[in-house]
């Protein structure tokens, strides 16, 4: 997850669409899979609850194939397909991360690129032939591969199209309903080893790589300010379409005008080291890293009003369901409509208003 801080106009007037046209979900990371089946219904429960249809869960390599290319770590991730199934809800996993024998020999830790695309893509179609015929048919192709933090040693267009042109093959090879979202580009600035999400879509669309996958995953974290701020210098939500060098122009230009937006993580923490910005000007400083629960709400709901009306969001995926925990010295463990003690934030009725207000049109 990224922010920014800076000084905006904000205009919250949205025109919303047909429901169908936007799929709603929540986004749980490499959580379900470690949850005790309590727990697990009570995650899953909270995404009925509020009306999502769809569920982003970590599928991670590193988690399936432990010890090596010939065994298959299954179980855990079962359970969470049988859960979600049971609850008419369509999962969407994030195929990713890299288990130690896989890895290049001078990285280390599962953030690392693999060695070899193909044996990436190995997993990748073995995934597919298990869970296709479960009724998993969508899947996003690694997670934020244009930071360091997610790709190591350092984000590269090359590699990642590389391994999204194996992993197509092996999915659809699978399963030929396969629909393959571009992993979620994190909206960022190109420093630091980082590339920005516009400058790496560029670069995988240059190698072909946008005529390989169905969607392309973004991440547009706003907070403080809300997805439906109109500003001078350009949100991350704006860079959708809203501004001259924005997603929508790199698709333009390398013939995929019509290529969808999946917003596979959006959300705002409640809590950080830092101070906390409701978006007004003045609040917000170089040290913000989080808003108030109250202003969370606001930027859920408000959240679900713009990708309905924004052409071509075709997903909007909340980031998180829970607090990861409660140490104020990282923001990271303050995303969730929940607290970590599982009482429920102003953001979750506001989410679930805001889908059901879409529901009746």
């Amino acid at each position: 997850m990224t922010a920014f801080t800076a000084v905006a106009l904000l205009s919250t007037g949205c025109a919303s669409r047909a429901p169908a046209d936007l799929r709603v979900g929540i986004a749980y990371g490499d959580r379900l899979v470690w949850m005790s089946d309590r727990d697990l219904d009570a995650a899953l429960d909270d995404a009925v609850d509020v009306g999502a249809q769809w569920v982003r869960a970590d599928l991670l390599w590193s988690n399936v194939q432990p010890d090596g290319p010939d065994t298959y770590r299954w179980e855990a991730f079962d359970r969470v397909v049988t859960a979600v199934a049971e609850r008419g809800l369509t999962l969407l996993p994030v195929i990713g991360f890299t288990p130690e024998w896989a890895r290049p020999a001078d990285c280390a830790g599962k953030q690392c690129r693999p060695a070899d695309p193909a044996a990436f893509a190995a997993f990748a179609g073995a995934a597919a032939t298990r869970y296709a015929p479960r009724g998993v048919h969508t899947w996003e192709v690694w997670n934020e591969p244009n930071l360091t933090q997610s790709w190591a040693p350092a984000p590269d267009e090359g590699a990642y199209t590389a391994l999204l042109r194996e992993t197509r093959g092996a999915l659809r090879a699978s399963d030929p309903e396969a629909y393959v979202i571009l992993g979620g580009l994190a909206a960022t600035t190109t420093e630091d080893g980082n590339i920005s999400q516009t400058a790496f879509l560029q670069g995988v669309s240059a190698r072909g790589g946008n005529h390989l996958v169905d969607a392309i995953g973004y991440h547009p974290y706003t907070y403080p300010f809300l997805a439906s701020a109109v500003t001078e210098w350009g949100t991350p939500w704006e860079r959708i379409d809203g501004t001259r060098d924005s997603l929508r122009s790199v698709l333009v230009a390398n013939g995929t005008p019509k290529m969808p937006v999946w917003i596979t993580e959006f959300g705002a923490p409640t809590n950080g080291p830092g101070t906390a910005s409701d978006g007004r000007p003045g609040t917000v400083g170089a040290d913000t890293t989080h808003v108030p629960e109250a202003r969370q709400a606001q930027i859920a709901a408000d959240a679900v009003r713009t990708a309905a009306s924004t052409p071509l969001v075709a997903a909007l995926i909340w980031y998180a369901e829970r607090d990861l925990g409660t140490d104020r010295r990282d923001s990271e463990n303050f995303y969730g409509l929940r607290r970590a003690d599982g009482s429920a934030k102003p953001a979750l009725d506001a989410l679930r208003h805001a889908v059901a207000d879409l529901n009746r049109g």
